[in-house]
């Protein structure tokens, strides 16, 4: 068998795997092997091969890795209660620092004020501040 054919093996079972993993270290790899099958093919001895599979890594590793980093570190989308952080709301029953509702994007929750002694009469807009479980956390929208 030759060369180019194991190392495009390689670099096929190793693309499968990161597609099962997610890991993105495997498809780096990956890409290095598919990088020393052009060296095989263009008729590098085994041993220049490997330098170039050795390079090819470094060489990923050192240049797309920090971006992968940088990408998971900070998610562009943000979802589920942290996006009802700063929205706007209505009041609906009056709350309170233990109890009250909240209208918010269609939407009946309960909601409780941030500061206690604080309460917001029906009618009200307020802000998210923070998601207590299932519970708003607001505060006045002019304070």
């Amino acid at each position: 068998m030759s060369d180019w054919v194991i190392w495009l093996v390689v670099s096929g079972g190793l693309l499968i795997a990161e597609l099962l993993t997610l890991t993105f270290v495997l498809g780096l790899v990956s890409a290095a092997a598919l990088l020393t099958v052009v060296a095989a093919l263009l008729g590098v001895p085994v041993a220049g091969q490997v330098a170039v599979f050795g390079a090819a890594n470094a060489a990923l590793f050192l240049l797309v890795r920090p971006f992968e980093r940088r990408h998971r570190a900070t998610p562009a989308l943000v979802t589920g209660t942290a996006a009802l952080v700063g929205r706007q709301g209505l009041v609906t029953s009056e709350v309170t620092a233990e109890a009250g509702r909240v209208k918010l994007g269609g939407e009946s929750w309960a909601a409780r004020s941030w500061a206690p002694g604080l309460t917001l009469s029906v009618g009200s807009h307020v802000l998210v501040h923070n998601v207590d479980g299932a519970t708003l956390v607001v505060y006045p929208e002019e304070l």
